[in-house]
């Protein structure tokens, strides 16, 4: 991952842990299972965004000029595997 997008992920990510404890909280008052679903779908979509903040910086690399054959085939091999695993 370029040094560009990782603060962004990691902000992301923090936001989303902190979210995630709010839904443990949520479930140890008792909360009705409608609200819990509620927040556990904004946390799942959190988890979306930052997958395509990686995606979209894969692709940024892909598409920059490489100085080799072989990065350019490192950079799509890699863009695959994290597309097939997001499925």
């Amino acid at each position: 991952m370029s040094g560009h997008k990782r603060k962004e992920v990691a902000t992301r990510l923090a936001r989303i842990h902190g979210h995630v404890h709010g839904i443990m909280q949520m479930v140890d008052e008792g909360r009705p299972y409608s609200e819990i679903v509620q927040q556990i779908t904004a946390a799942k979509s959190g988890l979306d965004s930052v997958v395509q903040v990686i995606v979209d910086d894969l692709v940024e690399d892909c598409t920059a000029s490489k100085n080799t054959r072989q990065g350019i085939v490192q950079s799509v091999l890699e863009l695959k595997q994290v597309v097939a695993r997001n499925r």
